[in-house]
């Protein structure tokens, strides 16, 4: 792979990465949101592939392998099993934003995004730094998707979201990390993931419904 084809191919997951978030803050349909988030997973991962098939470092392909196949395929699956149960409706129907204000704010955290790390540009430009601020405007995002939606598996999709995006910040920032690391990582966010689907499923039991606004009814 020359250079020229790495910077094209790191571009392109760049701009997937950033604009599969933006869907998904436009998008109220659960189902429609889970394969954004597939699509994101794969770009997330086809960063440390791509690099290692630059470098031809086999420790960063396999690391890229695994996060595709675990952001890309398992926690949207997970994801999916959650969305089968869920009989009280497959959009998120209240958001605290509404879309066209929800699209106000994610172009002014795409803005901030690369405001904030445009001095690591100056000090380093190359083509893992320039791809960066667009990994930092999807955490931004991330956070965004949290605060803002109000259905329990609406913000798991917004806490997946970001955590793509540190990962995809960590990984052009440092090359890649190494394989034992991402493997206790991937864990930790399957059982973070875990416990939130077995939670969404006792608000569903109780209340019918996995609107957090419905856990006032606990202090009665």
């Amino acid at each position: 792979m020359s250079a020229s084809e790495f910077t094209t191919l790191l571009d392109l997951v760049a701009s997937v990465l950033l604009l599969s978030s933006v869907i998904i803050v436009w998008r109220r349909d659960y189902g429609a949101m889970i394969k954004l988030l597939a699509v994101q997973g794969v770009a997330v991962g086809g960063i440390p592939l791509v690099s290692g098939i630059y470098l031809k470092d086999l420790q960063l392909v396999v690391v890229g392998m695994m996060v595709i196949l675990l952001r890309g395929g398992v926690l949207p699956w997970v994801l999916s099993r959650r969305l089968a149960d869920e009989t009280a409706g497959s959009r998120e129907t209240k958001p605290l934003v509404n879309t066209t204000s929800a699209l106000f704010v994610t172009a002014l955290l795409v803005m901030v995004g690369y405001l904030v790390t445009h001095p690591m540009l100056r000090r380093a430009s190359t083509p893992e730094t320039r791809a960066i601020p667009a990994a930092f405007a999807v955490i931004l995002i991330g956070v965004f998707l949290l605060v803002s939606r109000k259905r329990a598996l609406s913000q798991g999709i917004g806490f997946l979201v970001m955590d793509n995006g540190i990962d995809a910040v960590a990984f052009l920032a440092t090359l890649g990390v190494p394989a034992i690391i991402e493997i206790g990582a991937s864990f930790d966010l399957l059982l973070v993931l875990a416990i939130l689907v077995i939670l969404t499923g006792r608000m569903h039991a109780k209340f019918k419904d996995t609107d957090l606004d419905a856990l006032s009814e606990l202090r009665d």
